[in-house]
């Protein structure tokens, strides 16, 4: 699996994890509160943000009939129409700029997820340095293609996907040009239920599919991105918000502003702790060695007495003679005088 760099951040295995922040419909057609977003995913220390680039008629049709309606009744927007639901949720496409050149102001990389060619033809006028591709256009193969013709590094969420489809849709983008791709774990329901996460899947596609293998997290909480990064997980993408309370379309599955810093800080923590294979102590156990055991005298032995099981002793601390001479040195009787406490060194010692 080889490292992929975008800007300045290295994306890999021995690498800290690529932590995205994903805006989605989160703006309320407020670009002061995206700022707001930004500044707090800057400070925390999150990679990047992301956006997603769409008009409700580039992403559906505006119609009332049954399939274009949520009919989901577990769904948060249960009975809501798709085209209203995508124009509340799209981007105002003239905020882009704004918002790219205020991301490097800041210093964290600005991306996006197009729906169609169109905005492909946009965000490279802006030149992003990367596309994500949403799980539901996995299959939406001129888009690959568009995409894929940029030849810059691809992110691509897999949810409801087969291992056929997403294999396809690699087939595809190699064959158009691209070259750097990350493929991401995703559950596509909002919120995703952790029962339904299936974790251990990121461990098989990074042997089947060779790239590296992040997660897309709809979950609420920080434990199914902790637990992806200890499962070889290389990117991290997670839906922010100011408040879960909000109002704003994807709120309720979203990390709040207030819950930044830590989820940061745990995502970090996690590739920490992974390591590496290793046995024997570590530097800050090495002091702690002095605590296993090892053989001292137990009672008074006179110079010529035999070492026996009642006057040595197994204790702590290991300074005394090591354990492995223990059943060598019984019998032996010892060349001058020991007290309580005295290690019986083998030079002290004779048949």
């Amino acid at each position: 699996m080889k490292n992929l760099c975008i800007e300045n951040k290295i994306i890999g295995p021995n690498h800290d994890p690529f932590l995205i922040a994903e805006i989605s419909a989160n703006h309320r057609k407020d670009i002061k509160r995206v700022y707001k977003l930004i500044d707090a995913a800057a400070s925390a220390g999150f990679d990047a943000i992301k956006v997603q680039t769409y008009t409700a008629d580039s992403i559906t049709l505006r119609s009332n009939k049954k399939d274009f309606k949520i009919l989901d009744r577990k769904s948060i927007w249960y009975s809501k129409s798709l085209y209203d639901i995508y124009t509340k949720g799209s981007l105002p496409w003239s905020w882009h700029k704004k918002l790219k050149n205020y991301c490097t102001k800041k210093k964290i990389i600005f991306f996006s997820t197009p729906f169609d060619e169109s905005a492909v033809d946009l965000l490279e006028k802006l030149d992003v340095p990367l596309y994500k591709v949403s799980s539901f256009e996995i299959t939406h193969y001129p888009l690959l293609k568009k995409i894929a013709q940029t030849k810059k590094p691809v992110i691509i969420s897999t949810g409801m996907a087969t291992k056929k489809e997403i294999q396809l849709a690699l087939k595809t983008l190699y064959k158009n040009g691209a070259k750097k791709i990350i493929l991401l774990r995703c559950n596509s329901s909002y919120p995703a239920p952790l029962k339904e996460s299936n974790l251990i899947t990121i461990k098989d596609m990074s042997k089947i599919f060779k790239t590296n293998i992040g997660l897309s997290d709809h979950t609420i909480g920080s434990i199914n991105a902790i637990s992806a990064i200890s499962l070889g997980a290389t990117v991290i993408e997670k839906h922010v918000t100011v408040s879960k309370n909000d109002g704003a379309l994807d709120s309720i599955f979203s990390l709040e502003i207030k819950d930044f810093k830590s989820f940061v800080q745990n995502c970090k923590n996690a590739k920490k702790i992974i390591g590496k294979v290793y046995y024997g102590p570590s530097n800050r156990e090495k002091h702690s060695l002095k605590f296993r055991r090892s053989i001292y005298v137990s009672k008074k032995i006179m110079k010529g007495e035999k070492i026996t099981k009642n006057n040595i002793k197994i204790v702590r601390p290991a300074l005394g003679l090591k354990i492995k001479f223990y059943e060598k040195i019984l019998g032996m009787r010892v060349k001058k005088n020991m007290n309580i406490a005295d290690i019986p060194k083998i030079q002290f010692l004779k048949k």
